[in-house]
């Protein structure tokens, strides 16, 4: 049983109804122009999309969530609509009066609120009346042709997985090696500064040190715990390294931001670490603000001291229900590094738990389409564009390195010495602007 309905007239109606594909669950002249058949194959079944085609050459028809039965009742549906096309062009026809979009005929295939049937009284024929429920054109429509060379109806079925991957990646040891020897002969482009400094900031329980211990474990060849997750630690500083070498990148984890603005981290504390007033292992105290006569305090911090990249470690499964206090901290945060023209990217941890379909297989991490809606939801409530936001799955249950994994890890930390290097492209500008002036 072979779809009549084109693949761009298929991805035409998909576009009207989201991340969806159509099955085919009837067809008239494999099953039968009968209502019987009709009902035997589509009764129950929802949302469906049903297709005429008439002798002229017209595809018209319509769609609804209800699922059709035999009951002679009308079904409300607001979302119904009709439809047709002109080439490759979809014409929509909503539904005027949702209390009659749809009505469940037994004698008879679809029938759309008194103003479409097809397979009407169990004939290759289509009923027509554009003054009703749907108000539409009928010369546009069908042309006035009311018999049927064909009756399609397809199922809508919500898709969970887009057919290629919108981001590419190459899944091997090869990449994964490649990866690690970018950023072990990593170098500042600055030749002052020796090693990139980012900040991870986020909620409590994101993921923040368990990223840091994911990173470590890929470059020592085994899961390593250096820095305790979920520990109440109020600061920590961590290089990764493996051999006695130190990677060319600092990770600088504080403690997890709080929703409430009297607790956790102070937002003028995070603007002194930006700036590189802070040491390395500074303790913080949540209940007052750096004070820069404080022990440690670093007046004059040279560029090597300064954050060179902002990275937000996020949940992927707490994003569309971040409380809007923590928006608003992040917000007050992202405000701060931008006007220090610090680069800032997003990190997304726990993707494996906020999809099955990538807990299955870590390679469909770029197919799933429930991970890019999440990526976009971060992407606007962040303010951040999507090109800046990486889905990563930390090493918090296993005892072995997987490739893939690491692969999502390496390029996370990429990305981190990429915007770094953005960093210190905007400062050698501004620098030269100033000699200029001078």
């Amino acid at each position: 049983m072979n779809s009549k309905l084109s693949v761009t007239h298929q991805k035409a109606i998909c576009s009207q109804l989201g991340h969806v594909q159509l099955k085919l669950i009837y067809k008239a002249t494999f099953h039968g122009y009968t209502a019987a058949a009709f009902h035997q194959q589509c009764d129950s079944q929802s949302p469906t999309v049903s297709v005429g085609y008439n002798v002229s050459g017209y595809i018209f028809g319509g769609y609804t969530r209800q699922p059709f039965n035999q009951s002679g009742q009308y079904a409300n549906d607001d979302k119904a609509f009709l439809f047709t096309f002109e080439g490759r062009k979809l014409i929509k026809y909503p539904v005027a009066n949702a209390s009659y979009a749809v009505r469940m005929m037994n004698n008879s295939g679809p029938y759309f609120g008194e103003s479409l049937v097809l397979i009407n009284t169990s004939k290759p024929i289509v009923y027509s009346n554009a003054a009703s429920h749907y108000p539409f054109n009928a010369a546009q429509m069908h042309g006035n042709d009311l018999n049927l060379v064909e009756c399609e109806v397809y199922q809508v079925v919500e898709q969970t997985k887009f057919e290629d991957p919108w981001r590419t990646v190459t899944w091997n040891l090869e990449h994964k090696l490649e990866l690690m020897n970018y950023i072990e002969n990593y170098k500042p482009l600055i030749s002052s500064v020796s090693q990139a400094r980012v900040l991870l900031i986020g909620p409590v329980g994101v993921g923040k040190s368990s990223f840091f211990n994911s990173i470590n474990s890929v470059f020592r060849g085994h899961v390593t715990n250096q820095a305790m997750s979920g520990c109440s630690s109020t600061s920590l500083t961590t290089q990764a390294g493996r051999e006695g070498r130190l990677l060319p990148v600092i990770l600088c984890d504080t403690m997890g931001l709080e929703s409430s603005t009297d607790t956790g981290l102070d937002i003028e504390d995070i603007t002194s670490i930006l700036k590189g007033h802070l040491p390395d292992r500074y303790q913080f105290n949540p209940a007052a603000p750096l004070d820069s006569e404080a022990r440690g305090y670093c007046k004059s911090p040279s560029l090597k001291d300064k954050i060179h990249c902002v990275t937000y470690i996020l949940d992927a499964c707490n994003i569309s229900i971040m409380p809007t206090k923590m928006e608003e901290k992040l917000g007050a945060i992202r405000k701060k590094a931008n006007q220090l023209r610090i680069p800032q990217l997003v990190v997304l941890t726990k993707v494996d738990e906020a999809c099955s379909l990538v807990k299955e297989d870590l390679t469909n991490i770029y197919q799933s389409i429930y991970i890019k809606e999440t990526m976009q939801q971060a992407s606007t409530k962040l303010g951040i564009p999507l090109s800046c936001i990486v889905p990563v799955r930390n090493y918090t249950e296993t005892l072995d390195l997987d490739v893939n994994c690491d692969i999502l890890l390496l390029s996370a930390l990429t990305q981190m010495l990429r915007s770094a290097d953005n960093f210190y492209d905007d400062f050698s500008d501004q620098l030269s602007t100033l000699q200029t002036r001078e």
